[in-house]
């Protein structure tokens, strides 16, 4: 991640639509597991300053690895609970894990099986993997660059991913599906922008817009999103280390 874009991620994480609203999804999600699984030990992998942990506590105990120091302030409300190191193979918790999020962070493993199996390896048996991870290749913008991304996934080999590092994948599904026209339109309009990751930027939009497009976003989720989409920015997937 650059270095200015780590400066505003916390910004982005409390008021941005899209990072506010993946949230919702990703809780709705949670409670709905957490009804049939105790998540006693959580890691929240990518886990930034602990953004997540207030939500988090909710369904258990909340430890978070983020391999970005910037991200990381050490007067944060959950510095004690933060590993400052990169998630790979040499990473053991002090207990088996329950539940292991990732939320957009596959994409930045350049061996993303070798991690998932990993991930794996630290679970709890019954315990379950919920990531999300940006979708179609077809989409690659200078966000990725920007982000050092390795890649955009399509459903399949999302799919592919989890079932070759040892789980059984409940669901893999698109969100985000009414970003996709807005993107490509992007592109189209200011082709000369996809070659200029360095000038990338992202910036909270104007209130009315933020808000516009949040709500767009939840109603998706809210709606026909609940049920999956054929298409969308985005995925989200749940697998689970069988007993």
């Amino acid at each position: 991640m650059q270095s200015d874009y780590a400066l505003q991620y916390e910004d982005l994480w409390k008021r941005h639509w899209w990072w506010r609203s993946r949230k919702q999804f990703v809780l709705a999600r949670l409670r709905k597991l957490a009804r049939q699984k105790n998540f006693t030990q959580i890691l929240d992998a990518g886990c930034g300053n602990g953004l997540f942990f207030e939500e988090l506590q909710q369904f258990g105990a909340v430890r978070g690895i983020e391999p970005d120091s910037g991200l990381v302030t050490s007067d944060g409300p959950f510095r004690s609970q933060i590993e400052v190191r990169p998630f790979d193979s040499t990473y053991q918790p002090p207990s088996p894990l329950n539940l292991v999020l990732m939320l957009d962070v596959l994409e930045h493993i350049e061996d993303d099986l070798a991690a998932a199996r990993h991930v794996h390896k630290i679970l709890a048996p019954g315990g379950v993997f919920l990531l999300t991870v940006p979708a179609l290749m077809w989409l690659w913008s200078q966000h990725d660059d920007a982000n050092l991304h390795f890649r955009r996934y399509h459903k399949a080999t999302l799919r592919r991913v989890l079932t070759e590092a040892g789980f059984r994948v409940e669901y893999v599904q698109y969100f985000f599906g009414w970003t996709i026209v807005p993107m490509l339109l992007r592109r189209l309009l200011a082709p000369g922008k996809q070659n200029q990751p360095a000038a990338y930027r992202v910036k909270v939009p104007p209130g009315p817009v933020n808000t516009l497009m949040y709500a767009k976003s939840r109603f998706e989720q809210l709606t026909f999103g609940r049920w999956g989409l054929p298409v969308g920015s985005s995925l989200i997937a749940v697998a689970v280390k069988d007993e």
